[in-house]
């Protein structure tokens, strides 16, 4: 009988191989981070309910929900959007679950565990811009993509929520993204191939970004 296994892994389990790659005669350029054990909902307003959502939303986090591309930052927990009436919610032990947040949003909402379903990779370094334009026509430039900007777009065909987060203490800007989990591996080694010439520092972590 074959045997199962509930508990949950990283889908880059397999792939990420912690440590330094591509040119290594340099000062790694870009610093490739997985983000594991993190808690994600999605939220969705129901129809003609999205006016009560954000008023659900304020009340359960004391910060607006957002209704364009950004990401905004909660006490415990960052409120990522993700289309029309719609956002993540990204948080760490617990806080927001499920079970935590249907009473106050299952009424004007639709939620979704996502937890297991996506990857979350946080991007920085000097070369990191330079990195991600070659896999995204998103403008990523300080002026035009500030901190707490946000896109529903596409890596390498591949459909992803792209957001920036807080900079380094270095002043380095972050990039954060959530990946569907089953093209994770595939989006993986294509980063790990566009940033090779800049020199990568590969990690897995469990602090958000």
């Amino acid at each position: 009988m074959a045997e199962f296994s509930w508990a949950p892994r990283s889908p880059l389990e397999h792939a990420l191989v912690a440590g330094r790659h591509g040119a290594s005669s340099i000062e790694a350029g870009v610093w490739l981070t997985e983000i594991r054990n993190f808690d994600l909902i999605q939220v969705m307003a129901r129809r003609g309910q999205a006016a009560e959502l954000a008023r659900a939303a304020m009340a359960r986090f004391g910060v607006a929900a957002p209704d364009v591309p950004k990401a905004i930052q909660a006490q415990d927990a960052t409120l990522i959007w993700s289309g029309p009436d719609q956002f993540f919610v990204l948080s760490k032990g617990g806080r927001h679950t499920m079970q935590t947040l249907a009473p106050s949003l299952s009424g004007p909402a639709s939620l979704s565990d996502q937890s297991h379903a996506r990857a979350m990779i946080s991007i920085s370094g000097a070369k990191a811009r330079m990195m991600l334009a070659k896999l995204s026509s998103i403008d990523l430039h300080a002026g035009v993509f500030p901190i707490g900007a946000a896109a529903a777009t596409s890596m390498d065909h591949t459909s992803v929520t792209l957001w920036r987060g807080g900079d380094r203490p270095d002043g380095q800007a972050v990039f954060n993204l959530l990946v569907f989990a089953t093209f994770a591996e595939s989006l993986w080694g294509t980063m790990l191939d566009a940033a090779a010439e800049y020199g990568v520092d590969v990690s897995h972590s469990e602090e958000l970004a």
